[in-house]
Parts: structure tokens; C-alpha cells; sequence
């Protein structure tokens, strides 16, 4: 824990902090006390009601899946433990366009009447756990504001909180390879294997995984997959796929996961998206071999797992995506690539009426693609964006004979059955 922190202080004056507001990124910096500081930025006057005092948290910590774990769970912690009316909101630092460079943590408010029952709670945790404590104090007008960062030594750096510019991307883009979105076999059991002693059944799941997988063989048939949100009418078409050309159909995630999904999905991002991507693995190495006998049709792959998990660490409109080109959207180079990707789109509203018709349960993803439009844009762009192999659009709005046969024609044209 201190060697993160003497790592991360070499450079603290560079760099930028992130405070989330109604879905919007607020960014302030810092200035060295020598210098006359700044213009009190948008954060603090947007953020602070009059009288209100604020600390920040960040989770420091060489192990990743413990980090990950720990500020999964601190939130809740901060609320159980904070008194009542303080306000705990997500917050992120970070040295601009260096990777892996981004700390998360929390921005928290409380009354100054609070302040004394909040600032023993967080001398306590820093003592015990690895999160680096900021306080901030204002000057009388509330012009000129100083960001105190707390240590075990009672030795407190003072520095000026300053403005700072928006940065073109998301900062969360910074620590997305092999964390959101994996791009390698080796990295997937990595983080799987290192949950072993907080997940007992990541063993089981790793088993999963064929002892001599060959997940980027080439199979002697076409391989196409079928991409799109929930009521797309995915299922309809996979299935009137595998019949009209005598196809075996397969799933991502496979069958063989399903024990484990629902314990899984309460996991932090890290280790939910670990256990999907080994999913594709053992899914391509389903197809390799089944390919080797008839054409693959699989319902959803890695563009599904990798859309949802970009556009979920990102937030706000479109434009905080990965820039098209990025090395994000490219395709895994251990990953089998399928012949054709075809991915159904359809209007919002209809897609609404069929979930209600169809009366599931939804996931969490989904629930949000209901009530976040900019979210499910997101995704949207996302699946566009990814390459080798890119996606065809397909309107699937039209009855389900109608997309079929649309569907099949870029199929002969592809892949030539």
C-alpha cells in the first residue's frame, strides 16, 4: 500500500479529478501552494451547498482484484457508517492520456455540524484499509480552494484546487484493456485464478475450460453470429437459422456456465467481465469443434460482451466513447473470428412493447437500457465500432420471415452456403 502511494504522489500535482453529477464528469486539478491558485472550479460551486464540508477517497492498491472488490463494496460501507443527510457520490483521478493511470474512489459531503463523526470514521479506514483521504477547505468567499491529502504520519500536502480541462475521452477508456474488456485468454484466468481465495467457485469454473482449448482454430464450416439487445428477436431467428441450413446452434455464455452466472453477476466489473469473456473462449472452442461438422449459428459473442462492458464503464453521451479506431474495438487475436457478424436493431419503443409482452426478467443491463437512452446508444455505437470481424446491420422490425430471409441472403453472399 505504501509503495502505491509513493507511486501515485510522484506525479499528484498532474493529475486530473472526476467527480460524477447527474450523469455528467466534472473535472478539477491542482496547483503547488507556491503558486497563487486558481478560480474555484464549476465542481465545488455546482457541488456544495453553503457550509457543506467534502473529503475525497481513492482506492490505492497494487492487488487489482482486491481493489476492485474493496471499492465494489465501500459504498455501501460509507453509507452504513456516514451520518445521515452526508452525501456519497463516485469520483475518479487520473494523469491524462497515461494508461492504467486511473485511481476510482468517492467524493463525500456532509454538514459541517457532521464533520467531526465523518473525519473519525475515515482517520479509521485510512489506518486499516488502502484508500488515500483528501479534505477540502475553502477560503471565506469560497473562492479559493485547498485540497488537504491526509497520511498515517499526520504529515498533511496541501495543494490549490484549480480548473481543468474536460479530456477528449472518458477517462475511464484509460484502465479499460484486460479490466472491462479482455483481449487474451491468459489475462481472463489471471484475474479468475487470483479471486480464488474471495470466490471458492471460480475453481469449478475455470474447469470449464477445455485443458487443451483451441479457441482461435478455424473451422471447416462458416461461423455466424447473431448480435443485438434483448427482444431483438434473436432466439426466433437463431433458431429458423439452424433449420433452413441445417446448422448447430450455440450460445454465449455457454450452457455449462450457468450455475455460476447469477453468483457472478454480483461481482465488481473485473471479475463479472472475466468470467464472460472465459465464456467466449469456451464457446470458440465449442464451435471449433462442432464447426468441423456443419454450420455454427451462435446466439450473441465477444461483441456483446465487449459493447455492454464499454459502454457501461462510460458515461454520459456517445461522444465519451473510445474514439472509433481505438484499439478497444479490436477483436482478440486468441479469439476465433466468425465468418459473418449480423447484429438486429430495432426501434426503441417496439423493443419496449415486445420485452412487455414477453414478461421476463430482465438483467440489470437491460433495466438500464430501458430508462437510459444515452446508455443504450452507447451500446449501440459500440457493437458499430468494433472490427475484425465488423457487424451488419439488420432492421428487425419487419416480420420474422422478412429478416430470415434478408439474414440468409448475407449469409449465401458471405459465406457461400
Amino acid at each position: 500500500h505504501l509503495n502505491v502511494l509513493k507511486s501515485v504522489f510522484a506525479r499528484w500535482s498532474y493529475r486530473v479529478f472526476s467527480v460524477e453529477l447527474d450523469g455528467a464528469s466534472l473535472y478539477f486539478g491542482l496547483q503547488e501552494m507556491k503558486h497563487r491558485g486558481g478560480k474555484a472550479p464549476r465542481v465545488f460551486s455546482k457541488l456544495l451547498n453553503e457550509e457543506e464540508k467534502c473529503y475525497s477517497l481513492l482506492v490505492c492498491s497494487s492487488d487489482r482484484v482486491k481493489r476492485e472488490k474493496f471499492y465494489w463494496e465501500l459504498k455501501d460501507k460509507l453509507l452504513r457508517n456516514l451520518p445521515s443527510g452526508s452525501d456519497v457520490t463516485s469520483m475518479s483521478s487520473f494523469l491524462p492520456d497515461v494508461k492504467n493511470s486511473l485511481i476510482k474512489g468517492y467524493f463525500l459531503k456532509g454538514k459541517p455540524e457532521n464533520s467531526s463523526h465523518i473525519e473519525r470514521f475515515l482517520v479509521d479506514l485510512e489506518q486499516h484499509e488502502p484508500v488515500l483521504v483528501c479534505s477540502y477547505s475553502g477560503d471565506e468567499e469560497k473562492q479559493q480552494w485547498t485540497q488537504h491529502v491526509w497520511s498515517n504520519k499526520d504529515i498533511t500536502h496541501k495543494y490549490y484546487v484549480v480548473s481543468a480541462e474536460t479530456p477528449t475521452y472518458h477517462p475511464s477508456t484509460l484502465n479499460m484493456i484486460n479490466s472491462d474488456v479482455f483481449y487474451s485468454l491468459d489475462e481472463v484466468c489471471d484475474v479468475l485464478k487470483k479471486c480464488g481465495d474471495i470466490i471458492p467457485e471460480t475453481s469449478s469454473v475455470l474447469r470449464m475450460l477445455p485443458s487443451r482449448a483451441n479457441a482461435r482454430g478455424k473451422p471447416d464450416f462458416p461461423v455466424v453470429v447473431i448480435e443485438g439487445l434483448d427482444a431483438t428477436g434473436k432466439t426466433t431467428l437463431t433458431e429458423s437459422l439452424k433449420n433452413t441450413l441445417g446448422a448447430t446452434l450455440l450460445r454465449s455464455p455457454p450452457q455449462c456456465l450457468a450455475p455460476w452466472r447469477a453468483r457472478f453477476d454480483q461481482e465488481p466489473p473485473l471479475i463479472r467481465r472475466a468470467f464472460y469473456a472465459l465464456g467466449n473462449y469456451i464457446t470458440a472452442e465449442q464451435i471449433y469443434q462442432e464447426g468441423m461438422k456443419a454450420p455454427i449459428i451462435v446466439d450473441r459473442f465477444w461483441h456483446s460482451t465487449a459493447a455492454y462492458a464499454i459502454a457501461t464503464a462510460v458515461s454520459g453521451p456517445v461522444t465519451n466513447l473510445p474514439q472509433e479506431g481505438s484499439e478497444l474495438y479490436l477483436w482478440p487475436g486468441d479469439l476465433l473470428q466468425p465468418s459473418l457478424v449480423v447484429v438486429l436493431t430495432l426501434d426503441p419503443e417496439e423493443r419496449k412493447r415486445r420485452l412487455r409482452d414477453r414478461g421476463q426478467t430482465k438483467t440489470d443491463e437491460e433495466e438500464e437500457l430501458d430508462h437510459n437512452q444515452l446508455f443504450r446508444l452507447r451500446v449501440e455505437e459500440a457493437y458499430r465500432r468494433i472490427s475484425g470481424p465488423d457487424c451488419v446491420t439488420v432492421d428487425a422490425s419487419p416480420s420474422a420471415d422478412l429478416v430470415l430471409q434478408q439474414v440468409l441472403l448475407l449469409i449465401r453472399g458471405k459465406c457461400h452456403l
